[in-house]
This record gives C-alpha cells, sequence and structure tokens, in this order.
C-alpha cells in the first residue's frame, strides 16, 4: 500500500513539474526560472502539508529522489522544447487536474495515517494539490487557478470527503484511493470542459435620481440641493452571465 501511495506521489511530481515548466514557457523563463517554477509546483503543497502536521524532516529532505525528479522532468522539457511549446494551451489545465487529483488523495492518506480527524485530512488533502499550483501561478504573476471561476478546490474538497467516508467505512484503502481520485479529477475535468464554476458576488452601484433644485429653493433660500448618494447592492451573478459578459467584451 505504501509502495502504491509512493510512485502516485512521483507520478503527481513529475505532472505538477510539467506544469511549471510549461507556465515558465509561456511567460518567456530562463531554464532557472523552469526549475524554480517545476519545483514551488511539484512540492510547495506537500512541503506546507508535513511542516502544518509538524513532520521533521519533510518528505523532500528525507528522500532527495523528488529532487530528482522534478531535475530530470526540467531537462528532458529543455531538451524536447521544441514538442513542449507546441502543446495545446488545454494541456496545462489538464495536467494540473491530474496533479490536483494525485497529490489529493497523498495529502489525505498521510493525514489519515498521522491519525487526524477526517476534517483535517480533507484539508490537508486540499492544501497539498492546491498550495504548489497557487505559489506558481503568483510566482508567475498570474491569478491563482483555485481563485478563478472555475471549481478547482471544490473538486479537491469532494475528492476528499469521499474518500475520507471511503476510509471511516472500512472501504479498502486502495479502493477508497481510486474512488477519490476519479471524484477530484472527473469534477475537474468536467468543469474544464463544460466551463462549470460557482456563481460570484459582484459589487453593482445603482443611482439614486437626484432632486430637483426648485423643490430645494422651495424650503428657503438656506437650503441646499440634495446630492444624489449611489446605492451600493451585493448581486450575485450566475456562471452563464459571467460567459456571456466575458464573450462580449472580447
Amino acid at each position: 500500500m505504501s509502495e502504491l501511495v509512493y510512485w502516485l506521489d512521483m507520478v503527481g511530481v513529475i505532472v505538477f513539474a510539467l506544469s511549471g515548466v510549461l507556465l515558465a514557457c509561456r511567460s518567456r523563463m530562463d531554464p532557472f526560472g523552469m526549475l524554480v517554477l517545476a519545483g514551488v509546483t511539484a512540492i510547495g503543497g506537500g512541503t506546507l502539508r508535513d511542516l502544518v502536521l509538524g513532520i521533521r524532516p519533510v518528505f523532500w529532505v528525507s528522500d532527495p529522489a523528488y529532487l530528482w525528479v522534478i531535475v530530470g522532468t526540467v531537462v528532458l522539457s529543455i531538451v524536447g522544447f521544441h514538442y513542449i511549446h507546441r502543446l495545446s494551451r488545454v494541456f496545462l489545465p489538464v495536467a494540473d487536474a491530474f496533479g490536483l487529483a494525485l497529490f489529493t488523495v497523498i495529502g489525505v492518506h498521510k493525514a489519515l495515517a498521522l491519525g487526524t480527524s477526517g476534517a483535517v485530512a480533507v484539508l490537508m488533502g486540499l492544501m497539498t494539490g492546491v498550495a504548489g499550483g497557487m505559489m506558481r501561478d503568483v510566482l508567475a504573476r498570474r491569478v491563482p487557478m483555485v481563485l478563478r471561476e472555475e471549481i478547482y478546490a471544490t473538486a479537491a474538497i469532494a475528492g476528499g470527503i469521499c474518500m475520507v467516508a471511503g476510509y471511516k467505512a472500512g472501504v479498502p484503502h486502495m479502493i477508497a484511493i481510486g474512488f477519490g481520485l476519479a471524484i477530484t479529477l472527473g469534477l475537474r475535468l468536467a468543469a474544464i470542459y463544460w466551463h462549470l464554476a460557482l456563481p460570484t458576488f459582484a459589487w453593482v452601484v445603482i443611482k439614486r435620481a437626484e432632486q430637483p433644485a426648485s423643490s430645494a429653493t422651495e424650503k428657503g433660500s438656506d437650503a441646499q440641493p440634495l446630492v444624489s448618494r449611489p446605492k451600493v447592492r451585493v448581486k450575485l451573478i450566475p456562471p452563464e452571465r459571467r460567459k456571456k459578459r466575458h464573450s462580449s467584451s472580447q
């Protein structure tokens, strides 16, 4: 079981490192920038998870193979750059979806193995799957995927909850891990394909009609005309209307 989790973790490192390399290429970074983005994406979430759980040393310090896998992914990407840069823009979010699913189940499994509660395990899975991508996007001066409109963190939370429920119900761990992987990956890929999103809140300014000056002078010469104040309300914008606004603005 532990060997399966280890190799899943390695696959997640490769996938997330590749997504970091692709974003670095699109941001016109040099090889060192590619290495930084690949490393932050691949081990950033797991490092934060181990620090929160109090695991010393963190996983890549005790097992430097993670670092060599990251370096190897970057080197192979540089050698095959002429093929890497031709990849469709759809490949980056799809690769990121696979990394999200893999790292989510790894984080949940590691937290449960340490005896944490189910809620903490779900949070650790979310942190493992999301934190590295957030650091990557911030370094590339992009709005992190987790803060955008499409379903991202919600998929990790759903997959983590299903995996924890499987563990608590006595389901074999391999089945629970597979179920968590399928839920997280399925939701994320569905969000990419159909542009599924949660509704967002937006400030809407409603202007009031100004009072005529004659009505103010009738009350006396010292009276001043009322100045209209904009009224601010919070409006819930569904995903369909956001798509129309985005397409019309383009």
